[in-house]
Parts: C-alpha cells; sequence; structure tokens
C-alpha cells in the first residue's frame, strides 16, 4: 500500500511539472536541443512546434540586437581623425573715427574793380600774352601735383550726358550717324577727322601740351592751357579716353598736363599755368577736364574740374556774365558773351557729367537772364557786349540756351533766323564781315544742328541744318592739309595701332588768330556733331513764356531753370 502511494505521488509530481512555468530562455534552449535529434522523433516535432511559438520573441529580440550592432559597426568606421578648432573671440573697442578737420579758408576780398575797353568780339589770345614755358619761381602757396590720370576708367558716358549726349561715342555710334545721307556725316567726314586726331597725336609735347612743331604744320602756337583743352575736347568728342587704344596716351598725357598746372596762388585764388592774358584757357581746360570726369569717372579729374569751377562760378558777374580773368564788376560790366560762351559750355558738361559745385544752380538762372536781357539783340540774335550793335556771336548766346534747357525760347529762334544766311567758311570776309569765321562756324554748326535734328524740328529749321551739313560735307574734308614729311616730300605718316601707315593733316582758318591747334579741333568738332551732343529737345525744356514776362519786372534775377539730366 506504502509503495502505491508513492507511485502515486511520483507520477502526480510528473503531471504537475507539467503545468510548471517554464523560463523563455528554458524553453529555447530544449527548442535547439530537440531541433538536433532526428526528425521522426517525438523531442523534433515538439521542438518545431516550440520554435512557432518562440519566434515572435525571438525576433523582437534580435531585430534590435541587429540595429545596435549597426550603429557600433559605423561609428567605428567614421572619421575619428576630427580635431577641435580653438575659436578666439576679441572683442574690438568701439572708437569713434576722427576725421582731420578741415581749416576753411579765410574769406577773400573782391579784386579791385577795373574797367577794359574791347573792340574785337572774340576771343583775344594773344601770343604775346602767353605764360613763359618755365613759370618763374614764386613763393606762392600751390596746389600738390596730383596722380597720373592712368586710372581713369573706360565707362559708359554721361556725357552721353544722359538725356543730351548718345548713349556712347563708341565705333558703332558712329556708324549710325555717319551712315550718309543729307543730315549725316559720311566715310569722308570720319576721314578726315581721324587725320586731324592723327596730326594732333603727332604735334603733342612730351609734357602733354601743344607748343610749336613747323615741320609739321604747327607753327602758330596758342596759349598752352587752351591748345590742351581743345585737343581734348576733340579726343573725347570722339569716343577716345586715355583706355582708348590708339589716342589713349595722347588724351592722358594732356589731361595730366592740366591737372598738374593747376595751383592756387597767395590769395587763394585758383590758378593755370600757362594761360593766356585774358584767362581764355582756363575756360577752355575747366570745360576739358568737365567732359573728361563725364567719360571716365576719374577721381583726379572731378578734383581738378570742381576747384576749375568753383572759380568761374565765383567769378560771375552780378548781372550774370563773365569778364576777363572772371573780375566781378560791380560797374559797367560788359558781360562778354564770347568769353562768357566757354564758362556756360563748362558748367554745362559739369551739371550732365554729374559733377555739382555750389552755387551751381544760382550761376545758370543768372547766366539765363544775362543773355536774354542784356546779351540779346532782335537785329543781331545775341551781341557781343550789352549795347554792343553786331558781330557775329549770334552762335554763342543760341547753343548756350539750347544746352540750358531754352531751346524753345523766341531769343533762339530769332538767332536761328539770323544764321540763315549763313554758311561753313574759311573765309574772314564771307560770314558777318568778321575776322574770325571759323570761330562762329563752331557755334553756327551746333545751333543747327540741335534746331535741325531735334523730334518736333520745323521744316525751315530741318533745311537750315540739311543746308549748313551738306556745305560742311563738302568743304570741310577737301580742305583738309595734308603735312608732308620735310625730308622725303612724302605725305608724312604715322602707324595706327595694325602697325598700317596713316597721314596726317590739319585746316588752316583764314581768320584773325590762325592758331593752328584751334583752327583744326574746331572744324574737326563740327564734323562730330552727329555723334557728339543728340539734339537738346530730348531735355525737358523749361517752359519759358511767365519767365520772359517775369525778367521785365524782376530785377533779382531769379529764374527757374529745370533741366532733366
Amino acid at each position: 500500500m506504502a509503495n502505491n502511494d508513492e507511485l502515486l505521488d511520483e507520477e502526480l509530481k510528473e503531471e504537475l511539472k507539467k503545468y510548471e512555468e517554464v523560463g523563455y530562455f528554458t524553453r529555447l534552449g530544449r527548442m535547439f536541443k530537440g531541433l538536433s535529434m532526428a526528425p521522426d522523433t517525438r523531442e523534433f516535432k515538439e521542438a518545431k512546434i516550440e520554435l512557432q511559438r518562440l519566434a515572435a520573441p525571438l525576433l523582437a529580440l534580435l531585430i534590435p540586437l541587429i540595429g545596435i550592432g549597426i550603429l557600433i559597426v559605423v561609428t567605428s568606421m567614421g572619421d575619428n581623425s576630427k580635431k577641435a578648432i580653438k575659436v578666439e573671440i576679441v572683442q574690438v573697442e568701439d572708437e569713434e573715427e576722427k576725421l582731420e578737420e578741415v581749416e576753411k579758408p579765410e574769406e577773400m576780398e573782391p579784386p579791385e574793380e577795373m574797367e577794359v575797353e574791347v573792340n574785337m568780339d572774340a576771343p583775344s589770345i594773344d601770343n604775346a600774352e602767353i605764360a613763359s614755358e618755365t613759370p618763374a619761381p614764386t613763393n606762392e602757396p600751390q596746389s600738390p601735383k596730383v596722380n597720373s590720370v592712368d586710372a581713369m576708367q573706360n565707362i559708359k558716358s554721361p556725357v552721353m550726358m544722359k538725356s543730351v549726349m548718345g548713349s556712347d561715342r563708341s565705333t558703332g555710334v558712329r556708324g549710325r550717324y555717319t551712315g550718309g545721307g543729307a543730315q549725316y556725316g559720311d566715310q569722308q567726314t570720319e576721314a578726315a577727322v581721324l587725320k586731324a586726331l592723327r596730326w594732333l597725336k603727332a604735334t603733342q609735347e612730351p609734357d602733354g601740351s601743344w607748343g610749336k612743331r613747323p615741320a609739321l604744320g604747327l607753327s602758330r602756337q596758342i596759349d598752352k592751357s587752351a591748345g590742351a583743352g581743345f585737343a581734348i575736347l576733340t579726343f573725347l568728342a570722339h569716343g577716345e579716353t586715355p583706355s582708348s587704344k590708339e589716342f589713349g596716351p595722347t588724351v592722358q598725357k594732356a589731361l595730366d598736363f592740366l591737372i598738374n598746372n593747376i595751383v592756387v596762388n597767395k590769395d587763394g585764388v585758383v590758378k593755370m599755368r600757362y594761360c593766356d592774358g585774358h584767362e581764355y584757357g582756363f575756360l577752355i581746360a575747366t570745360y576739358a577736364l568737365c567732359e573728361a570726369y563725364s567719360m571716365t569717372k576719374n577721381p583726379n579729374a572731378r578734383e581738378a574740374a570742381q576747384k576749375t569751377l568753383k572759380r568761374i562760378i565765383d567769378g560771375q558777374t552780378p548781372t550774370g556774365g563773365w569778364n576777363y580773368n572772371m573780375k566781378r564788376m560791380t560797374t559797367g560790366a560788359p558781360d562778354d558773351i564770347s568769353y562768357g560762351g566757354w564758362a556756360m559750355q563748362a558748367i554745362k558738361a559739369a551739371k550732365m557729367g554729374g559733377l555739382h559745385v555750389e552755387g551751381m544752380e544760382e550761376c545758370i538762372k543768372k547766366a539765363i537772364r544775362c543773355l536774354k536781357t542784356r546779351n540779346y539783340n532782335k537785329r543781331a540774335g545775341f551781341v557781343y557786349r550789352p549795347g554792343s550793335s553786331g558781330g557775329g556771336l549770334a552762335g554763342v548766346g543760341c547753343l548756350c540756351m539750347q544746352l540750358l534747357g531754352y531751346a524753345k525760347d523766341e531769343a533762339v529762334a530769332n538767332a536761328l533766323e539770323v544764321m540763315k544766311g549763313w554758311g561753313p567758311t574759311f573765309d574772314k570776309k564771307h560770314m558777318c564781315g568778321s575776322a574770325n569765321s571759323q570761330y562762329y562756324s563752331y557755334y553756327a554748326a551746333q545751333c543747327k544742328y540741335q534746331a535741325g535734328m531735334c523730334k518736333d524740328a520745323t521744316a525751315a529749321n530741318k533745311k537750315l541744318w540739311k543746308d549748313w551739313n551738306l556745305a560742311m560735307k563738302e568743304l570741310y574734308p577737301k580742305s583738309i592739309i595734308t603735312v608732308m614729311d620735310p625730308k622725303t616730300q612724302a605725305p608724312y605718316t604715322i602707324k595706327d595701332p595694325a602697325g598700317k601707315d596713316r597721314q596726317i593733316g590739319r585746316w588752316e582758318c583764314n581768320d584773325h588768330y590762325k592758331y593752328d591747334v584751334m583752327s583744326t579741333c574746331l572744324v574737326a568738332l563740327q564734323l562730330m556733331v552727329y555723334y557728339r551732343y543728340l539734339p537738346t529737345t530730348s531735355l525737358k525744356a523749361t517752359e519759358v513764356e511767365a519767365d520772359v514776362e517775369a525778367l521785365s519786372k524782376d530785377k533779382s534775377g531769379e529764374i527757374s531753370v529745370s533741366i532733366d539730366i
């Protein structure tokens, strides 16, 4: 009986073991043990069933372990050579930069009043009045010598003068305006211009000026400031700047000459060496500096132009004109329109080129008032000085008013009518009985072009320009004098950039002065009128009727001048 009870207990324990909770890993071990047995055994079959039961928990365990392993491997394969970069932050003291104060110049006493009696109505630039080649030693303070202008940029110009000048004076633009036709230039006019530019290049002195070169046809010397000014204006009109391939060095040296010869005397007055006795050269050189800045934006040209412009503005008379040496006469001021014409052209170039000098706006207003009330003459157009009765200076006042925004004024229309019968000529007896026919032609050509080529030109003004242009194209190209080599008696030549020999030539004016550089430049500038400035009616000219009426009543000289530039 006892044996039976023991046996029963053993069987019961064995049965209870079947219901005991067996651990996961124990079951896993039994499974792998059963899978290792023969497929037909009971243990193998139970292991397969157990595998199905344990698959999900097993995968839940293995997948994270595999992911962790992959991360460890990837991390171990990375760049373990990374170095820490030490960054040092420095605190900069906030120090206010102090600008050096510029000492304000003392106000100068106005120059002594003097009256000059002159019977001529054209610029007096006499060789007898030309300054010495080498200026005498002086204790007067001088402005420091500026750097070379070789930093000038080859940019598109506002002498382009936004709205007044074409968008460029490049080869393509010149080509459009010299393609032939009654109103334009042609191949012959351009060939003549290039011949003259090469003559200017061949006759330039090493210092950048123009003196005398009799063997090359340069016998009568104008003062050096005026000569360099005329030459620069002529090169610039053709689009030649210091960066130009053929004429760049010539232009640069001429500009250096002008800039380096600006001085300030002991009284604080800006002067220019090598000027004639009346300082026409000062005005012409300033005009050239203003255009040079407009086309290059060179800071040296700007600084020089602002200095000389300031003197021109300060030298205007109370009545709005200019006198020799820019003397501000308070009584009996002659208001010389020939002299003032160059001052107004310089101011116009400055205004349109973006130069701003104190007093410029008021100066323009006063200049317009002077032209309309003191230099205007119904019979002669515009006259040399108030009270004069004749002369050939109608074109001076006419052009200045056109360029300053008064192209539609009745005084301009009257001046154009006065010049109706004028034609280009070298004969000093042909135009107004004057001894300065080319000087007057320089202005007349521009006036007629402005009037005849504007978009709303009248039929009469179109004919006025067409007739002048046809005569000019006929006369000037065939009148240029080819310079002959004195040794070979063959045409003198210089090399162009391609190494080809090119002839040089000049014009000789049969007028009172016969300055070779001035004569050649005046004619060349006329032949470049097509692309030098576009017609000024592209400007937003001021409505002048109210101003005309106000001028007779307003003694202050206040005129509103609106110029769209």
